[in-house]
């Protein structure tokens, strides 16, 4: 590819960055353009169509996709790009290429977190003024901040969800040694997850990655999650967002009994008689059903014999994750996952447990989870991602199996969940990629506009 004058990509190596020097759009004169600096780890001729010579809080909403956002301390909007929807932030060089760093290290490592797109220097208004640079990230599809999960106000269950989840997401950073500094419900992206949340980081501009986190250092962030959980629900509080018998104080609380909880049952020395030691495969199993998997793990014996400890080494989330995909094909949530892992067994077990189980998660996969998927109408395809709706569709078979004191036929289970429930959800996929200016200042504070998300 030719270089053309008044933008410049470049890139770290790494062994799957694809990047460039790629010819700028026509409509996108050099005077406009000024001299851009786009550090990316995949060339996008589509971030050129962009208007980076206009502050971001002034950007024509014409480029703007209006999505709900959580509360920053800089500018955030949400843009257009080829198809799909970018976060982008205006800071400083050093936070956003700290930031885009800390994501793509992240990203590596498996963890949850939002996908950094580019870092962009070097912009200018038309007359030459310099402009803040910007960290640009993909926005996670069917993902919403918290103060978007409310319908007329946020219900306690809730809280307790979204705080189960946060808990989760710092204990799997700090297992691969992720110090974050600045750990809040804010800073931090949901999706649902067969009845409860996903949490994926979507701020990491303070964080650090060691090769082990010291017990001062998780604490510290512990408390600061604390702290800032009890302020952000005081704020939702004080704007009746949600329910008056809330406590912020006692609520965020549980931030620290679940992580402790956690992090105990993952990390902590077990020790038993030797003629418990059936309490081994207990152990892994129940770190299995947290959603982890155990890939090492050692066992001393004390010099008479008598007792065992052990101690996991290695472990690794995502446990049903990966036997759902290694089966199906199917990329879910864990708890997603988990869900439907246990319908295909309960599958296999009606056809007789003596069917290999991958042809049974085959046939699973043909006659249950696709019709199902199949059976959604289009314009209704973007409310919730086809794992969540299998998961639910599931679930109200089951209710209406039991209800009703016969076993519904999945047709009609999918008919009546589709006519009942369905229809009345909120599109989660694009809340909506709307250009009017009142809906997009709206949703970028956080507020919805008519029917409101269940939770």
């Amino acid at each position: 590819m030719t270089e053309q004058p008044g933008a410049k990509w470049n890139h770290e190596p790494t062994d799957f960055d694809q990047i460039g020097k790629l010819p700028r759009d026509s409509a996108a004169p050099a005077a406009v353009l000024g001299s851009l600096n786009i550090t990316a780890a995949a060339a996008d001729p589509g971030l050129l169509d962009l208007p980076w010579h206009i502050r971001l809080e002034d950007w024509p909403a014409a480029n703007l996709a209006a999505l709900p956002r959580g509360i920053s301390r800089h500018i955030v909007r949400f843009a257009h790009l080829d198809g799909s929807v970018i976060a982008i932030k205006e800071t400083s060089e050093h936070v956003a290429r700290h930031e885009y760093h800390m994501l793509r290290k992240l990203a590596r490592l498996d963890v949850p977190c939002v996908e950094p797109v580019a870092v962009i220097t070097g912009r200018t208004t038309p007359e030459g003024a310099p402009l803040d640079p910007v960290l640009v990230t993909r926005h996670l599809k069917f993902s919403l901040p918290y103060r978007a999960l409310f319908s007329q106000k946020l219900r306690r269950d809730t809280l307790t969800r979204l705080i189960d989840a946060q808990a989760l997401l710092l204990v799997r950073l700090h297992l691969v040694g992720f110090y974050w500094g600045d750990v809040s419900l804010s800073n931090t992206l949901f999706r649902r997850d067969a009845g409860a949340f996903a949490a994926y980081l979507v701020d990491a501009e303070t964080g650090e990655l060691y090769p082990d986190l010291s017990t001062g250092q998780r604490e510290y962030d512990l408390e600061i999650a604390r702290v800032n959980i009890a302020g952000e629900l005081m704020d939702l509080l004080e704007g009746g967002l949600i329910e008056d018998k809330v406590d912020p104080v006692a609520t965020s609380e549980l931030i620290m009994e679940s992580y402790r909880r956690l992090w105990a049952e993952l990390t902590e020395k077990e020790s038993f008689e030797l003629e418990d030691r059936w309490r081994v495969g207990a152990r892994i199993r129940r770190l299995n059903e947290l959603g982890f998997d155990v890939e090492e793990y050692a066992i001393k014996t004390t010099p008479d014999g008598s007792t065992i400890q052990l101690q996991p080494k290695v472990v690794d989330a995502g446990h049903h994750q990966r036997r759902l995909l290694r089966l199906t094909g199917i990329d879910a949530q864990e708890n997603q996952a988990r869900r439907l892992l246990n319908d295909m067994d309960s599958f296999r077990a009606d056809s007789g447990t003596t069917v290999d189980e991958e042809i049974s998660a085959h046939n699973w996969v043909s006659s249950i989870f696709e019709p199902i998927v199949r059976a959604i109408p289009r314009e209704l395809g973007g409310k919730l991602e086809p794992a969540e709706v299998v998961h639910e569709v599931l679930e109200h078979r089951w209710y209406k199996s039991k209800d009703e004191e016969r076993n519904v036929p999945l047709a009609e289970a999918v008919q009546s969940y589709v006519d009942n429930i369905l229809r009345y959800r909120r599109d989660e996929d694009a809340i909506m990629l709307s250009t009017d200016t009142e809906t997009i200042k709206m949703l970028e504070g956080g507020v919805l506009p008519d029917a409101a998300f269940e939770d």
